[in-house]
């Protein structure tokens, strides 16, 4: 069902309007972070490889030791039944993020005001996709800068675990939408090749070769994997290696990936246009559009529809 035109999402057992979805502010994914959440995407109201991002949500899960007492299976029907009870309040040319979470929720000194929250909090909930927002980024591509703050070393925290405690990213973001408020924020690594950025993972095109940052230094998303695999389609060489800024500077073409962007061109990095001269550059625009054909839909029109806003 849907409540007063308001979408709904499920909370440790219940369907509930997203106005009455309150946690406790003494949870421990409030206090320290520490909770774990993986998101996909519908593309045409459709949930994409919902079963692959629940995989590597349980990854994060076990890495944390979190145990929302649910199985893959049991998270999978949850979310198609919260996706299906919002698609009536989504336009039809508009899509949702799909997100679930798991906090560990409260300690046993903390439950006195909350006696019947004792496991972890499990939430499942829609938002729409920011389409008008991002629009003008495929046709005049994204501007990357590659801030002072590095990301975190993978021998301290593993990148490969997707957590609620973003601090490390959003100190570079920060940094970055000082300087300009429209470019997105890729770290470099502790040794100064590009990692990622908050919920994206890049790209270097040179002629018919195409590299990203190793798995030990990111998080191996979901639309990279698609992108690396329509690239060996396409008779590319495909490599995860080090990268560092005098690569991407001579880069024919740079591209990002994340669940909603799918791929995303970038036009520069801290402000140096690639050799192809074109956004998006020949490469990049073959594999959006085998990206668009393996979906079936057409993402890429449905956010240049909105580059005007």
């Amino acid at each position: 069902m849907t409540i007063a035109n308001q979408r709904v999402v499920y909370m440790n057992g219940e369907i509930m309007p997203e106005s009455e979805a309150t946690v406790p502010f003494k949870d421990r994914g409030f206090k320290f972070g520490d909770a774990v959440f993986d998101t996909t995407r519908t593309f045409g109201h459709e949930i994409f490889r919902l079963r692959e991002h629940l995989e590597r949500f349980q990854r994060s899960l076990r890495y944390l030791k979190l145990d929302p007492e649910l199985d893959l299976d049991q998270f999978v029907k949850i979310t198609e039944d919260v996706v299906r009870r919002n698609l009536p309040l989504l336009g039809p040319k508009d899509d949702y993020w799909v997100t679930q979470r798991v906090s560990r929720g409260l300690d046993p000194g903390d439950r006195e005001a909350w006696p019947e929250w004792t496991g972890a909090t499990v939430i499942v909930e829609c938002t729409p996709l920011p389409i008008t927002e991002r629009g003008k980024l495929y046709r005049d591509g994204m501007e990357v800068m590659t801030p002072s703050v590095r990301r975190t070393a993978p021998d301290m925290i593993s990148p490969r675990a997707k957590t609620h405690n973003y601090l490390n990213l959003i100190m570079a973001d920060l940094e970055v939408a000082a300087q300009n408020p429209d470019a997105l924020a890729v770290l470099l690594d502790e040794n100064g090749s590009l990692a990622e950025g908050k919920g994206s993972n890049i790209f270097v095109i040179d002629g018919d070769r195409l590299r990203t940052p190793r798995a030990r230094y990111v998080l191996p998303g979901v639309s990279r994997d698609v992108t690396m695999t329509l690239a060996r389609d396409m008779g590319l060489s495909v490599e995860e290696t080090d990268i560092d800024l005098f690569d991407a500077y001579n880069a024919d073409e740079v591209f990002v990936t994340s669940t909603s962007f799918c791929i995303c061109p970038v036009r520069a990095i801290n402000g140096r246009t690639f050799a192809a001269g074109t956004v998006p550059g020949p490469v990049t625009k073959r594999l959006m559009d085998a990206y668009v054909e393996l979906v079936g839909f057409d993402w890429v029109g449905q956010y240049l529809e909105r580059a005007d806003g």
